[in-house]
């Protein structure tokens, strides 16, 4: 990953710096003539109050962006909901199933019950959801059921008098899609794999505390109704992270007392910075200290490269974006061309610029290896554009183009020749 810090003294230059960077980060991907997806992002671990990341749609991917078809709404799972319906789901307690989890201090052990044939058809749990309602939520653990019970057979104290087993208990989390007399079926204890061990508490929620919501516990699937417009669905696509931005603010320079001292006259007309100064002394010579708005941003150029070749490569080779390739063009002899080749070169090399465009960076093929295998290998690493030197030439002074990407194969006279690859260049 290739990281950028940045500081500023105020919060609003610190958003605008955070906007500038966002921008660049998306010219640099338009340039690079990708398909690539701008969603909000939850700051997680790293904290701060605002996050963006640059997202590469590919089936191989390991995250799952949500967008919506209808307003703007473009995210990642942990900012992402879908609303829930007011009707019930219809089911019966056989279509019942249970995901266990457990807290990082194997205190409380997390049962997540919901309908396995749901309008989900493959219901998965969505471990951000459980998260927001459960914090200490350690996701890592492959058989919490296991260790939960291997925990409650261990003394807190093995040799000492206070032999009582750990404190513990069980939180029972249930999806909305539960229909309420199964609901109440498994708050009873009455349903299969509900707790039989009656020493230990049990907690039930199908409500979220804080918003008073039902339980909305599974993974977002494609057709759920975005919470963000009336008429909108949502869409799941997998997709790999190729960059991140994070607008920290004082998240760590408060507690590192990461300070810069000011001229009090040039923040006396940033609100901002005032409301943050409240109570502060001005030093002497009229400065004020204040804290340092940070921002941290960063792309993955290795990612950047594999999402690309895994997304344009084909069954002949790789296929670079112009930008990205080792050339634009190569020039391929055929037989025993090899001058008339250098003579291709040179007239390209020499040829006045297209306005808007650079001159072209040219690799001749002057190899003493077959034709078919400097065209195999041409292909194999993705140039482009190849420019075959053949019979064509001796005879019209024509040479073969060809565009993989585009699907161009085209004999071209020496006097266009220039101009017809810069035209396919700048729709690569």
């Amino acid at each position: 990953m290739k990281d950028l810090y940045t500081f500023d003294y105020s919060p609003d230059l610190a958003l605008k710096t955070y906007h500038d960077v966002r921008n660049i980060y998306a010219e640099l991907f338009d340039e690079l003539k990708i398909p690539y997806l701008t969603a909000e992002a939850d700051s997680g671990d790293i904290g701060g109050d605002l996050s963006h990341e640059f997202h590469f749609p590919t089936p191989n991917g390991e995250d799952n962006i949500i967008s919506c078809n209808k307003c703007d709404h473009v995210a990642n799972e942990e900012l992402t909901e879908a609303t829930v319906p007011d009707n019930l789901a219809i089911g019966t307690s056989s279509e019942v199933d249970v995901w266990c989890g457990i807290t990082h201090d194997r205190k409380t052990l997390v049962h997540v019950w919901y309908m396995s044939q749901s309008t989900a058809n493959q219901a998965s749990i969505n471990a951000h959801a459980v998260k927001s309602i459960v914090p200490g939520l350690d996701a890592s653990i492959e058989d919490p059921l296991s260790l939960w019970k291997q925990l409650g057979s261990t003394p807190r104290e093995p040799h000492g008098e206070d032999r009582k087993p750990r404190p513990r208990q069980i939180l029972n989390l249930i999806d909305y899609r539960i229909p309420d007399e199964v609901r109440v079926a498994i708050e009873s204890g009455n349903h299969e794999g509900g707790n039989k061990d009656k020493e230990v508490g049990e907690t039930f929620m199908s409500r979220d505390p804080s918003t008073g919501l039902r339980l909305n516990l599974l993974s977002i699937q494609n057709g759920d109704s975005c919470r963000n417009c009336p008429d909108g669905t949502l869409k799941v696509q997998k997709a790999i992270e190729l960059g991140h931005t994070f607008h920290l603010g004082t998240r760590y320079s408060d507690p590192l007392k990461a300070t810069v001292s000011l001229p009090a006259a040039l923040l006396k007309n940033d609100k901002a910075v005032e409301s943050s100064l409240e109570g502060e002394q001005s030093l002497t010579d009229g400065h004020k200290v204040v804290s340092l708005q940070m921002g941290c941003h960063g792309i993955g150029v290795s990612r950047i490269i594999g999402a690309v070749a895994d997304n344009l490569a084909d069954e002949k080779g790789l296929n670079w974006p112009r930008v990205m390739a080792p050339f634009e063009a190569v020039i391929v002899p055929a037989g025993q061309l090899d001058d008339a080749a250098i003579e291709v070169y040179d007239i390209l090399s020499a040829a006045p610029r297209v306005p808007g465009s650079s001159s072209l960076d040219l690799v001749l093929d002057d190899r003493p290896n077959r034709f078919a295998w400097k065209m195999r290998d041409a292909d194999e690493i993705g140039y482009p554009v190849i420019v075959v030197v053949g019979r064509g030439w001796s005879d019209e002074k024509k040479c073969e183009v060809q565009c993989r990407r585009l699907k161009i194969r085209q004999n071209v006279p020496s006097e266009q020749l220039s101009e017809f690859i810069q035209s396919l260049l700048s729709q690569l």
